[in-house]
């Protein structure tokens, strides 16, 4: 499966984006699907994973309350709704699709789209 992101930018401090995770290549609805974020200097880590019916989602605790992960297998598109955003939400995220493993764990992911930047300014 091939996944673009997309919806990065430049916002303020209690700021809001929408990431999106456009999917092609296999069937979309097979997958688990998560997000991640990798910040300058620091190891790529956990945002928040969906599984393949939308029902059931986790989220790292420092996003938890202000990010929304979707999805809509009809358009083969995954979301991220954040808001209330910090500067330490500052880096690149990357959706990607699971294949086995722990849920948490970036390697358990296969497929990754190129990532998105996400900037929050204080």
């Amino acid at each position: 499966v091939q996944l673009q992101a997309s919806g990065g930018g430049l916002v303020q401090a209690g700021g809001s984006l929408r990431l999106s995770c456009a999917a092609s290549g296999r069937p979309f609805s097979n997958y688990r699907m998560g997000w991640f974020r990798q910040a300058p200097g620091k190891e790529r880590e956990f945002v928040a994973t969906i599984n393949w019916g939308g029902s059931i989602i986790d989220y790292t605790d420092s996003v938890k309350g202000r990010f929304t992960a979707s999805r809509d297998n009809a358009k083969n598109t995954m979301y991220l709704q954040m808001n209330s955003l910090k500067p330490e939400d500052t880096a690149v995220y990357y959706c990607a699709a699971y294949v086995s493993g722990n849920i948490y764990y970036s390697r358990s992911y296969t497929y990754w789209g190129q990532g998105t930047q996400v900037t929050v300014s204080s």
